[in-house]
C-alpha cells in the first residue's frame, strides 16, 4: 500500500507543510493527496481519512498518523540517516524544545497572520501580541544560527526548521522587516527544493480568503 500525506491547500495549510518538508527532505518515497479548505465537501473529505476531522494526515500501510509532529518523528525513525533531529544530546533537547514550542505557541502570530503563499500583505497583522510573537521567533532563530553557523537552525536541516518554515512563508507574506541573519535564513528555507516544489503548487490553488 502505498504512503500517502494527506494535506490541506498548499496555499495555507501551514500545518501541511511541516510533514511534506521532513519527509521530503529525507527522501521517504510518499504521495501528496491536496484536500482543497473552504470547500463544501472538505470536512466530509478530511474525515474520510481523518477520524480526528484534521489535515495533514499520513497513511502508512494501515496506520494512521494525524499530528505535523507526531509525522515528523516518524519520518525520523523511518530514516535514522536523515539527520532530522541533531545527533548531540543537548542539541536534540533544544531542538525538540523550540519545535514543541512552535507546535503549541504563537497564537497571535497564527491569528493575525495567517499562511498565504503568493499573497503580500505589508504591513497587515501588526498587532502588539503578533510583534511580541516576531520577537520571540526572531531570537531563536539568532541564538541557534549564532551557536550552529547556519545555514538553518542547526546546521543542517532538522524537523526544528520543518516547524517553523510556515513562519519563514508568513514574514514574506507580510513583509516583516527582519535583520540579516534571519533573512538569510528565510532565504535558506525558501531555497529547500521541497519548499520550492511547494510554493509552485501553491501557486496553482485559488485564492479562496
Amino acid at each position: 500500500m502505498p504512503r500517502t500525506l494527506y494535506v490541506g491547500s498548499k496555499r495555507y495549510s501551514s500545518w501541511s507543510l511541516r510533514p511534506y518538508l521532513a519527509l521530503a527532505h529525507a527522501r521517504i518515497e510518499f504521495t501528496t493527496e491536496t484536500i482543497p479548505l473552504d470547500r463544501p465537501d472538505t470536512k466530509q473529505r478530511i474525515a474520510a481519512v481523518n477520524p480526528a476531522g484534521k489535515v495533514p494526515v499520513l497513511h502508512d500501510s494501515g496506520l494512521v498518523i494525524g499530528d505535523s509532529l507526531a509525522i515528523c518523528e516518524y519520518a525520523a525513525e523511518l530514516a535514522p540517516d536523515a539527520g532530522l533531529w541533531p545527533a548531540d544530546r543537548a542539541t536534540r533537547a533544544r531542538a525538540r524544545a523550540i519545535a514543541c514550542e512552535m507546535h503549541a505557541g504563537f497564537v497571535a502570530l497564527r491569528r493575525e497572520m495567517p499562511m498565504d503563499l503568493g499573497a503580500h500583505k505589508p504591513g497587515f497583522g501588526r498587532t502588539p501580541e503578533s510583534l511580541a510573537d516576531i520577537a520571540r521567533v526572531t531570537q531563536i532563530w539568532r541564538d541557534e544560527l549564532a551557536a550552529s553557523g547556519g545555514p538553518f537552525l542547526f546546521g543542517a536541516f532538522t524537523i526544528a526548521d520543518a516547524m517553523f518554515a510556515p513562519v519563514v512563508t508568513r514574514f514574506v507574506t507580510y513583509a516583516v522587516e527582519l535583520d540579516a541573519a534571519c533573512a538569510k535564513y528565510v532565504h535558506a528555507i525558501g531555497e529547500l527544493p521541497a519548499m520550492r516544489a511547494w510554493t509552485h503548487d501553491a501557486a496553482k490553488e485559488s485564492a479562496s480568503r
